[in-house]
């Protein structure tokens, strides 16, 4: 299995378990309820991208490989440190200005859309994170990192530990942290980031080190007098994280369609985040929240047993990627392909049936009833019946059970929506 992979076995329970400490202490110290379904989303996002990385599902302009071999000029000494301290500051330079362009420009604004598309603030909102299969095109940053020999391995491993380090500050529940507050990103900061508010719009870009926002004018302290409203201007409305993904870009490419003018269908992609043709805004109007009391939070109904059924099924898709990484190294690359495309597409068809469309219903019905029939055909489920004997039997039988289930939500509930 590839170290990435290996990482994400150990992190992705922790994160779980972080997950659930945070609603344990809304709940007891707070009096305050998850919104399971919102967190379910968030939770679908983060395994999409971690899908998508693993399976090396991005469009690679040039390997970090390729020009590590070709450009360096450094040779560190083995066993430095010093590569993987320049590695980390170098990264979270980079990222504050990566994070920087992509709220300030349309097209880029598409690339990070989804991690802000919860109107909640917790620790299930960082897991929002893209599928761009364009994410590589981001490598032309890091050059001087393989200019001055900073080896593959050790991005390799200071690349994971930098992006969950971010992890921990999606929270309500930590307040300011002294002193630290001048240095690392705090989860204050962060709740100024996440804030669609006017004083907090495009604020606090920082990754790691909030240092960078302090030295380039783009700092903003939490006001107590101005209590942050999580989300978007032109909220998502859906609980997909596929629509979440490419909502935007699709919105533009509208745009750059409906509009008359050429130079504006050209310019359309790299004018400020929000932009759009005059002639379309008056003939295609989209909703935008000017004024924080008219956000109205996406919050279809659900019954208790349809929430304990969808909490159930994400586990076990929960428990399947576990499975495809601990067996990445095990099984061809061919059948890690159909193994990740089967649970993208089980993502899929829950969360679009989370929204209670009827697109949304004939796709979880089309899965599962693909779900229950490609274990029978292949007698296994990629070597599960090497740890559980006749396994996919019983993988068979729970998809064929959720299929079932899911027509008995539709006509009781979902389908009233």
């Amino acid at each position: 299995m590839n170290n990435y992979g290996n990482i994400l076995l150990v992190a992705m329970p922790g994160f779980i378990v972080l997950i659930l400490l945070e609603a344990l202490w809304g709940k007891l110290r707070h009096g305050e309820d998850v919104r399971i379904v919102d967190t379910l989303s968030s939770l679908t996002s983060g395994m999409t991208n971690i899908l998508k990385s693993t399976l090396g599902l991005t469009i690679v302009i040039l390997s970090y490989g390729w020009l590590f071999n070709n450009l360096h000029v450094v040779e560190w000494p083995k066993g430095s440190a010093w590569p993987y301290v320049i590695a980390f500051v170098f990264l979270d330079f980079t990222g504050y200005w990566i994070h920087r362009l992509e709220h300030k420009v349309n097209y880029f604004w598409g690339h990070h859309i989804v991690h802000h598309s919860s109107e909640e603030f917790n620790l299930p909102c960082a897991l929002r994170q893209q599928i761009s299969v364009l994410s590589n095109i981001y490598i032309f940053a890091i050059v001087p990192l393989a200019i001055i020999g900073i080896p593959g391995e050790v991005l390799g491993l200071i690349g994971p530990i930098h992006l969950f380090a971010q992890f921990w500050y999606h929270t309500r529940y930590i307040g300011r942290l002294g002193f630290l507050e001048y240095i690392i990103v705090t989860p204050s900061h962060h709740r100024v980031h996440h804030a669609m508010n006017d004083a907090y719009m495009d604020k606090n870009y920082g990754q790691i080190f909030i240092i960078w926002d302090r030295m380039f004018g783009s700092f903003q302290e939490e006001l107590a007098t101005d209590p942050c409203v999580y989300g978007m201007r032109r909220p998502a409305q859906t609980w997909n994280p596929y629509i979440i993904n490419f909502k935007h870009q699709y919105s533009l490419l509208k745009d750059a369609w409906y509009t008359r003018s050429w130079k504006d269908k050209l310019r359309i992609w790299f004018m400020p985040t929000g932009w759009r043709p005059a002639d379309v805004v008056d003939a295609h109007p989209m909703f935008t929240i000017y004024k924080m009391d008219e956000l109205q939070k996406y919050n279809p109904t659900y019954s208790k047993a349809f929430r304990a059924f969808a909490l159930v099924h994400l586990t076990v898709i929960f428990s399947l990627l576990c499975f495809l990484f601990f067996r990445f190294g095990e099984i061809t690359q061919a059948d890690a392909l159909i193994n990740g495309g089967l649970l993208f597409a089980a993502i899929f068809g829950f969360t679009a049936f989370l929204d209670k469309k009827l697109y949304g219903f004939i796709s979880m019905l089309v899965v599962c009833a693909g779900l229950t029939i490609y274990p029978i055909i292949t007698q296994d489920w990629f070597g599960l019946n090497t740890f559980l004997p006749n396994g996919y039997i019983f993988l068979s039988i729970y998809f064929f059970g959720v299929f079932n289930s899911s027509l008995v939500f539709w006509r009781k509930e979902l389908g009233k929506a």
